[in-house]
């Protein structure tokens, strides 16, 4: 929600009737009630800026991509108090969803331009750019890529100042729950970075404010 501006086995190829139809695994770290706390990066050429954020995961559906949740930005300038979002995800499978957009006005480049940001993305690369990633079996690899839209201001209007225009590509890791993103707004900085850590393995110890979502 920027402010408004004018090592690992590598994925193998799927064969056979239905490449690519298979089921990430569920992972502890990526489930209901996980939380997840640290910055995403906010600077602008004029301003160097982090805003602190925390993430609660609200809902997960591994059989159909889908994941949601909240976002509290805790330090916003121009908020008196923090700004929390609803956004909805999509998750990678090559089932549901594929590494191309295809909406929000990104196209394949930019899909690419913002996926190679991740490490872990590079052994799909050579095959994301044949179809997508379509015919990637997924189901095994470490990483979990996602793409996260914020829906909606929970707590605040939409004339905060801050715009939810864009979405994160967001690269998750089910060996330690850390979560990377890159933001991306045509009219906003480009790729501002999220980063995030699991702050509750067994579901305590974090306190996270409480909201009705409509």
């Amino acid at each position: 929600m920027p402010v408004r501006m004018v090592e690992s086995p590598t994925p193998s190829t799927s064969s056979g009737a239905n490449p690519g139809q298979t089921c990430l695994q569920p992972c502890s770290l990526l489930s209901v009630g996980q939380t997840f706390s640290g910055t995403q990066n906010v600077s602008s050429p004029q301003k160097e800026e982090a805003w602190r954020v925390n993430v609660r995961i609200q809902g997960c559906d591994l059989n159909h991509g889908y994941l949601c949740g909240t976002m509290e930005a805790l330090n916003v300038p121009m908020a008196d108090t923090p700004v929390v979002t609803f956004w909805e995800g999509e998750i990678v499978d090559t089932k549901n969803y594929t590494f191309f957009t295809n909406k929000w006005k990104a196209t394949s480049e930019v899909d690419i331009d913002h996926w190679t940001k991740f490490p872990s993305f590079s052994p799909l690369l050579s095959q994301v750019e044949v179809d997508g990633g379509k015919s990637l079996d997924l189901s095994n690899y470490q990483y979990i890529f996602m793409r996260w839209k914020e829906q909606y201001f929970v707590n605040v209007g939409s004339d905060c100042g801050l715009t939810i225009a864009g979405f994160y590509y967001v690269c998750f890791s089910c060996v330690d729950g850390s979560i990377n993103g890159y933001y991306y707004d045509p009219n906003s900085s480009p790729f501002q970075k999220l980063e995030l850590k699991t702050t509750n393995e067994g579901r305590s110890g974090f306190s996270f404010s409480s909201y009705e979502l409509q």
